[in-house]
C-alpha cells in the first residue's frame, strides 16, 4: 500500500515542524529494534521534551532541504535511521545512551547542531555535560560562597577598624602621658 502524495506532503511539514522546535538532531541506525523497543525508547526521551521519528530518509532529506542549519544531517541519511529531535533538555542524550546500554542494537551515526555536524564522540560529549538544574545549583553554590566571604569580609571591617582606632588611642595617649611628662621636666628647668 502505498503513501499518498498529501500524506508524503504531510509527513514532511510534520518533520520540518519537529525540526524548527530542535536545537540538536541525532541520526541513529535502529535496525533490529522492535516496534515495542522504539516505543520504550520514546517513552523514556519524553521528560526531556525530545522525540523520536522514524521516517525513510527521503523525507527527512527533503524536510531539510531548505534549512541550512539542519543540511549537514544530508551525509547521515543511509541505512535504518531513526531520528531523535532533542529541543534544549541535553539529557535525552542520557536517555538515549541509557537505552542504547539496555538494548546493545542501536548505534549513533551521528547528529547536527547549530549547523554543525556531530560525531558519535562530540554527542557523548555533549551528554556529559551537566543539566540546566545541576548548573544553576553550581551556579547558586558559587553565589552562595561569595556572599558568605563577603559577609564574614563585612563582618571583619568594623573589629578591625575598632581594633586600628584602639591601637592609635593608646598611642596617641601613651604619647600625650610622654608629652605631659616632658613638658613637667621642661616646667621645673
Amino acid at each position: 500500500m502505498g503513501r499518498t502524495l498529501e500524506n508524503k506532503k504531510e509527513i514532511v511539514a510534520d518533520l520540518k515542524e519537529s525540526l524548527s522546535k530542535s536545537t540538536l538532531a541525532l541520526v541513529i541506525d535502529y535496525q533490529g529494534l522492535t516496534v515495542a523497543e522504539i516505543t520504550d525508547l520514546r517513552r523514556q526521551l519524553r521528560p526531556s521534551g525530545a522525540i523520536c521519528k522514524v521516517t525513510k530518509n527521503t523525507f527527512m532529506g527533503i524536510a531539510i532541504k531548505d534549512q541550512e542549519q539542519w543540511q549537514p544531517m544530508s551525509e547521515l541519511l543511509n541505512g535504518s535511521s531513526a531520528f531523535l529531535l532533542v529541543k534544549e533538555d541535553l539529557s535525552a542524550i542520557k536517555a538515549y545512551q541509557a537505552f542504547q546500554k539496555a538494548t546493545k542494537k542501536t548505534e549513533i551515526r551521528g547528529g547536527v547542531m547549530e549547523g554543525r555536524v556531530l560525531s558519535e564522540a562530540d554527542v557523548k560529549a555533549l551528554g556529559d555535560l551537566p543539566s540546566k538544574e545541576q548548573l544553576m545549583g553550581q551556579i547558586a553554590g558559587a553565589i552562595n560562597a561569595v556572599a558568605t566571604k563577603l559577609a564574614v569580609g563585612i563582618n571583619e571591617v568594623p573589629s578591625s577598624l575598632a581594633r586600628a582606632l584602639q591601637a592609635i588611642a593608646e598611642k596617641e595617649n601613651s604619647g600625650s602621658s610622654e608629652s605631659a611628662a616632658e613638658l613637667a621636666v621642661v616646667s621645673e628647668d
